[in-house]
């Protein structure tokens, strides 16, 4: 999650054995990828929809607010630039489904989605971009489970590289929660034969799951298997798996 899979990043730290040093390498890689945005796109609003990528999930909204990111930009009028960062192949989108089954693709909302790096290394990187460089302290922190920042959007970007590596269409869905103000969501869904499996990610050994249980009543039929990705050991809650969530390439 820290070090990411760039081999030039793998490799400085086999080297190394530093965080500092691969983190230095990544925001060179960072920096090729937007001079190449600035080639696709000489206004420069590419490159600000690809850095704004934590931020926009560390806000935990029901999608990616472009025009949060540059105020003359609407949802209807950005698929072109969206288009072009999906081809770069450096981020990943996930679209809203307005029907959760097996042809979610019919039911997706090409206006309502999130977005995530292809490198959850990157992602790590992007995260800190504010710093001059991220040092080792922080890498350190990240990896004992110890710094304040709430990591859950940095646990659902790994979610969503391994489930795109395993060729799974990436799809959430949101619905009315009349109890509350805000809305039940489902962080994942992929289809499997003819029904669909839902995901809920967790940060951490918290293993509550109201989302995933409303979502459950309302659409039992539909249902193949269900998981909630966490950080402890493999546990089974009636008919919910609860993985840790180095084992989502075997969902």
């Amino acid at each position: 999650m820290l070090i990411g899979g760039m081999p030039q990043a793998v490799e400085t730290y086999l080297q190394e054995n530093n965080f500092e040093a691969v983190d230095q390498l990544k925001r060179e890689i960072l920096k090729l990828y937007e001079d190449d945005f600035y080639k696709i796109d000489p206004t420069g609003r590419l490159s600000h929809l690809f850095d704004a990528i934590p931020a926009q999930l560390n806000r935990n909204a029901s999608r990616y607010t472009v025009s949060n990111v540059i105020p003359t930009l609407r949802p209807g009028n950005s698929l072109n630039l969206i288009a072009e960062l999906l081809d770069s192949r450096t981020a990943l989108a996930a679209y809203h489904t307005t029907q959760p089954s097996a042809e979610m693709a019919a039911y997706k909302d090409l206006t309502k989605f999130k977005l995530f790096l292809s490198d959850t290394g990157l992602f790590t990187t992007l995260m800190f971009k504010n710093k001059a460089f991220t040092e080792n302290d922080i890498y350190k922190k990240l990896l004992s489970d110890k710094i304040s920042a709430n990591l859950g959007y940095l646990f659902e970007n790994l979610t969503a590289q391994m489930l795109a590596a395993k060729g799974y269409e990436l799809y959430y869905h949101t619905f009315s929660n009349k109890d509350k103000s805000n809305n039940y969501e489902i962080d994942f869904l992929i289809a499997k034969s003819n029904k669909v499996v839902p995901i809920e990610v967790k940060a951490s050994n918290y293993k509550r799951h109201a989302s995933l249980d409303a979502f459950c009543q309302k659409y039992s039929a539909q249902i193949a298997e269900k998981y909630v990705l966490y950080t402890k050991d493999f546990q089974k809650e009636q008919d919910i798996h609860l993985l840790p969530i180095y084992m989502s390439p075997f969902i």
